[in-house]
């Protein structure tokens, strides 16, 4: 563990010496992920990537790809490209990244269960922003929109989120 590593806590996010409010799954946090059950898996997870919408933010990073009007992340646990990023017209079950709300403006991708994803066991493991403060994420961690973009700027292509 370093000190560019995301920490989960009781009391919130440890980053860089602070601590930092933000949301979990509705599920909590489990041991056993599966596709849909709401909660964040336990682990420590490698930062593989970041996303932004280039029409609403400035990237945040050298390393931030922005996201296009076709991209899509696969939730279609059976195809070959299950919790991957994709682009429509994709057949198969997927979620929108260019969403209408912002809550996808600026994601972190992790490594959850990515790159080589075994069916079912849980997909889009993101950070990205909160509808508000408390209210849960589907699996992810989310953040405030300020919040999210000082992190966003400070973490390093080593750092991991680590949810004990």
């Amino acid at each position: 563990m370093t000190p560019d590593d995301l920490v989960l806590t009781r009391q919130g996010l440890r980053f860089q010496g602070r601590l930092w409010p933000c949301s979990i799954g509705k599920g909590g946090v489990t041991s056993h992920k599966r596709e849909g059950d709401g909660a964040t898996p336990r682990g420590s997870h490698r930062i593989v990537g970041m996303l932004y919408r280039p029409d609403r933010i400035v990237a945040p990073t050298a390393w931030a790809t922005p996201i296009g009007p076709r991209d899509l992340w696969s939730d279609a646990s059976g195809a070959p490209d299950y919790n991957h990023l994709v682009r429509a017209p994709y057949p198969d079950s997927h979620e929108a990244l260019r969403r209408a709300d912002p809550l996808y403006d600026l994601v972190l991708v992790t490594d959850w269960n990515w790159p080589d994803a075994q069916a079912g066991c849980g997909s889009a493991i993101f950070i990205h922003q909160w509808r508000r403060p408390g209210y849960p994420t589907e699996g992810c961690v989310a953040f405030d929109r300020a919040d999210l973009t000082r992190i966003a700027t400070r973490i390093t292509q080593r750092s991991c989120l680590i949810v004990r």
